[in-house]
């Protein structure tokens, strides 16, 4: 199975931005320990980030035939971004929305994820961890 990773903007500040939310982990080590885990699921991953909208919506474009699953970590997108969520829709590649943080025990404006209705599931409030669950749950989806 090949996964593609896509993390929106901020997160490349990991380690550096509000630590008390994301924790003190940089965005290096948890990208490479997300490689690890991948080797011990027998997964090949992909790993991008970019800060800017276009971008994440040809990276998305540019899974089709190459991944058989997306993890996408929208950042601020998720609560407006029709046109990232229109991507999602379009290349029919199960994904997976992950959030380091609960959004649901934030602001009022990060409970609603315009992104998650073009995706599988949601997974947050576990750090990079719900990373490494979002990788199990796209295993256990294209077995189904």
């Amino acid at each position: 199975m090949k996964i593609l990773i896509i993390n929106g903007p901020n997160i490349n500040l990991l380690g550096l931005r509000e630590t008390h939310i994301y924790g003190k982990m940089d965005y290096g080590k948890i990208c490479a320990l997300l490689h690890e885990k991948s080797k011990e699921l027998d997964v090949s991953l992909d790993i991008v980030q970019s800060n800017i909208e276009g971008e994440i919506i040809n990276f998305i474009h540019g899974a089709i035939g190459e991944y058989d699953g997306i993890i996408i970590n929208p950042g601020a997108y998720t609560h407006y971004s029709i046109a990232i969520y229109d991507a999602l829709k379009a290349v029919q590649i199960p994904a997976v929305e992950v959030h380091l943080s609960n959004v649901h025990a934030r602001e009022d404006f990060r409970k609603k994820s315009v992104t998650a209705g073009a995706c599988i599931g949601q997974i947050c409030g576990f750090g990079f961890y719900g990373y490494i669950l979002a990788m199990h749950a796209l295993i256990h989806h294209t077995k189904r």
